[in-house]
């Protein structure tokens, strides 16, 4: 018998229509090989890997292209078989937007050749966190935090947290890998359950994937490991943030300003557990990663296990192609997500789900209307922040008080956008005050203590 763990209250959040069923109507598109790869050196927190192929050589599916450099990092690897064509700079996804970083782009040959014996898995715990950083496996929630480095806490862990939540809408690549893949999950959660010498794994799953849930129960008993719990999460957006997922499992709040991990909590997406997993049974480094290809501009929506550099183009042309009206193509889910220029831009490691919208699917009024002070907005806040006063103090470039008013701890999940009734672009507005922050900080010269 799997013993289940109940959730507490979640602080704020919002109940958002799920628009995944068509995605879910197919199962995973996996054995997909592009025409080209264009792989960026810094798709990951931390510092770029660093080339080590020429332009001009072949390469196979597998193979290190960039390596791994300091800490914070993780290596790259060619996703298929084929010719560098070029190390140049090149536009890709990554943080908020689209933004430039070098590039290894491959033209494939079309053979999908794979390297033999690639990588290793070590006996030593030690030694595997160094055989994950060389396999490029980062966090494949959205935060692509090396995953080496994420395993090396600062204390002694207390609990894995495996997210399955997917709480965003449109989103359902979790959803459909827990539902194909749940014994390779359930049997890579204890491995990092091992790892981390934690005495309980926990996997959250929200309400709404009951399919998903019953496949990862039944590999849960069949492991028959005391260990593991599992958790229904409640369908509330965005339950599957890291900090809030903590709370809404152990009742413990972390501070602002401070990690999981500094209170013996590690978080972990299920496809970064699958991805440790196949490198584990099979040696395969982080070459594909599954992206949801969905919206009422594509004419086949599904989940597709896509190598990572592949142009987003191909990945709709495999979908079918686009509907007629497609009014924005979407990185990410509809409220996290980001504008895409055009579809050359070629998907990350970061990148969970493409939607090609329609203009029912999207804002296109644009219009604002001043705050009426309703409190809306702070009362759906899963961070407990006022976003009525953050955006006074964004308006008029209030560093101090955005400080005070905790701006670091906003997640920039949007609930404060949908709730608010005079349409204020609220979320933007952070992220813009976040940059200003951070330029600001740049500029000013550190002292030491006792200087001037």
């Amino acid at each position: 018998m799997v013993d289940y763990v109940f959730e507490r209250h979640l602080s704020g959040g919002i109940l958002l229509p799920a628009n995944k069923t068509t995605s879910t109507a197919l199962p995973i598109h996996r054995g997909f090989v592009p025409t080209k790869l264009v792989l960026a050196l810094h798709q990951h927190r931390g510092n770029a890997a660093e080339p080590v192929v020429a332009v001009g050589e072949r390469v196979l599916k597998g193979q290190t292209v960039a390596a791994a450099s300091a800490a914070p990092s993780a290596a790259v690897h060619a996703g298929t078989s084929g010719w560098v064509r070029a190390i140049e700079e090149r536009s890709v996804l990554g943080g908020h937007g689209v933004r430039p970083s070098l590039c290894i782009v491959i033209e494939s040959d079309g053979r999908d050749e794979r390297v033999p014996a690639a990588l290793s898995w070590p006996g030593e715990i030690a030694a595997q966190r160094d055989a994950i950083r060389a396999a490029g496996i980062v966090g494949l929630g959205g935060a692509v935090y090396p995953t080496a480095d994420k395993l090396a806490t600062p204390v002694p862990v207390q609990t894995l947290i495996v997210n399955g939540a997917e709480c965003e809408p449109y989103i359902s690549c979790d959803d459909m890998l827990m539902r194909e893949n749940a014994a390779k999950i359930i049997t890579n959660t204890l491995l990092l359950t091992n790892v981390l010498a934690a005495p309980r794994a926990i996997i959250a799953i929200e309400r709404d994937k009951p399919q998903a849930m019953e496949a990862i129960e039944a590999a849960a008993q069949a492991a028959d490991d005391a260990r593991l719990k599992l958790a229904e999460v409640p369908t509330i957006y965005p339950a599957g943030g890291e900090k809030q997922l903590v709370e809404l499992l152990t009742g413990e709040e972390v501070p602002s300003g401070r990690y999981p991990g500094e209170f013996g909590y590690v978080c972990q997406n299920v496809g970064t557990a699958y991805a440790v997993q196949r490198l584990r049974a099979q040696r395969e480094p982080l070459v594909t990663r599954v992206v949801t290809v969905t919206g009422g501009g594509v004419k086949k929506p599904q989940n597709i296990e896509a190598p990572i550099g592949t142009p987003i183009a191909e990945l709709v042309a495999l979908c079918g192609g686009y509907n007629e009206g497609v009014t924005r193509l979407i990185a990410g889910g509809s409220m996290m997500g980001y504008a895409l220029p055009d579809d050359e831009t070629p998907i990350t490691k970061a990148t969970n789900c493409i939607i090609a919208a329609l203009a029912d699917e999207v804002r296109t009024d644009m219009h604002e209307w001043p705050c009426i002070r309703c409190g809306d907005c702070a009362m759906v806040c899963p961070s407990r922040l006022l976003p009525q006063d953050l955006l006074v103090a964004a308006t008029t470039s209030d560093f101090a008080s955005l400080h005070t008013l905790g701006l670091q701890d906003c997640i920039e999940c949007g609930c404060c956008d949908v709730i608010c009734p005079s349409q204020i672009m609220l979320t933007e507005r952070f992220r813009i005050a976040k940059r200003s922050i951070a330029a600001r900080e740049a500029r000013i010269p550190v002292t030491s203590p006792g200087q001037d």
